[in-house]
């Protein structure tokens, strides 16, 4: 397993949390002299990294496999292909529900402009994906006048063209919506109205309908909506071909999820552009 990284300290501690807040984890590449650092691990199915936050602002991408990043806000899936951009101090877990060749960049705060301010889903062109893997192969103190300066400059270029992607499903707190989430994240093709999903719930669909726009800004058909596309997305990237995909998310017809998939994203469900 290779690494250039690693989430304890030199003495081996995690720093404790703040109060109210979650634990800072110290890496070198938090601290680290340079205007960005790039981390290599590979991970296995399963592990969880916890609630933490960082120094630095992130860019996470794998090579390989689906991360799934959740804030205290926003439930995130980032398939191989796509990146999460979290700016500095943003609380968030990183689940690998498999395995996971994970390939990612800290940013100081003058690097760290390029990006959005706040937590983003972004495309990842073939240009990036290069510099960010040229950026792990680098030593965490590159020559800022040679190789590793050109990358970092061409990198916050990218970072700044870079398009957003609507791969984030706005995170539900009510205990009540939190059943159904749970439900619906494990079998995204139940197409259950809200009031099927009342008894379940413990709630009238009514209660229901209000919490979720409470919560999420959103109907509850529109936040399903999301959920589904954020779950094709991890399976198209697993291989799964895209007529078995809109299956497994709940489409009626392959032809209805490539509508649906086109008009969030811009491309087919095969990776195509929109015309």
């Amino acid at each position: 397993m290779a690494t250039s990284g690693q989430f304890l300290s030199p003495t081996g501690q995690v720093p404790p949390p703040r109060s109210g807040q979650a634990p800072l984890r110290d890496i070198p590449q938090d601290a680290v002299d340079r205007p960005l650092a790039g981390y290599a691990h590979d991970y296995a199915g399963g592990h969880d990294t916890g609630l933490h936050q960082h120094q630095r602002a992130q860019l996470l991408y794998a090579t390989a496999g689906a991360m799934r990043v959740e804030t205290l806000a926003t439930h995130y899936v980032v398939p191989a292909g796509r990146a999460l951009w979290v700016p500095a101090g943003e609380p968030h877990a990183v689940r690998m529900a498999e395995a996971v060749a994970m390939r990612a960049l800290f940013l100081r705060q003058d690097a760290a402009s390029a990006g959005p301010a706040s937590t983003t889903v972004m495309a990842v062109t073939p240009l990036l994906h290069e510099l960010i893997l040229a950026a792990c192969a680098e030593p965490l103190e590159w020559d800022v006048e040679g190789r590793g300066g050109h990358l970092a400059a061409l990198i916050k270029d990218e970072i700044t063209r870079a398009a957003s992607q609507p791969l984030g499903v706005a995170a539900l707190r009510d205990a009540r919506l939190k059943r159904l989430a749970q439900a619906l994240r494990a079998n995204p093709s139940d197409s259950r109205t809200l009031e099927e999903w009342a008894p379940h719930c413990g709630a009238s669909p009514r209660t229901l309908a209000r919490l979720f726009h409470a919560e999420t800004g959103l109907g509850f058909s529109a936040w399903r909506q999301a959920l589904r596309l954020a779950e094709a997305s991890a399976l198209l990237a697993g291989g799964m071909p895209p007529t078995r995909v809109a299956a497994a998310v709940g489409y009626a017809s392959a032809p209805a999820f490539g509508a649906a998939y086109r008009a969030a994203f811009g491309v087919t469900p095969r990776g195509r552009a929109s015309s």
